[in-house]
């Protein structure tokens, strides 16, 4: 089992940055990735970003490249989304979840990661 803790969240004018942050707790040695999810009512959950555990390798769905950017620090457990350039259709629920070690790992599939956060609401406003 992995928990995790998402912080960092708020209100924020457009043009402006966050810093979300995800703390893992548990069996954290097992996960083969973590990743940023996103989702705004009446719509499906959408990927943001992924970060390998083992290596630090990274994706990103294409519409944040240059904008975000997910980090790790292994000692803490922590993985980070730093949020730059906020624009309005950013706002959503942002959730973190853990992937497990496991056959057919893919660090963009929603269906792959099996522990999620609470969530965290970004709002940009315009």
């Amino acid at each position: 089992q992995v928990q995790l803790v998402e912080s960092g969240g708020g209100l924020v004018q457009a043009g402006g940055s966050l810093r979300l942050s995800c703390a893992a707790s548990g069996r954290t040695y097992s996960s083969a990735y973590m990743g940023w999810f996103r989702q705004t009512p009446g719509k499906e959950r959408d990927f943001v970003a992924s970060i390998r555990w083992s290596n630090g390798n990274t994706y990103y769905r294409d519409s944040v490249k240059g904008q975000f950017t997910i980090s790790r620090d292994i000692g803490k457990n922590t993985v980070y989304l730093q949020m730059n350039s906020l624009k309005p259709e950013d706002t959503a629920v942002y959730y973190c979840a853990a992937q497990p070690i496991k056959s057919g790992n893919d660090p963009e599939s929603l269906s792959e990661y099996d522990y999620w956060g609470q969530g965290t609401q970004v709002t940009v406003s315009s």
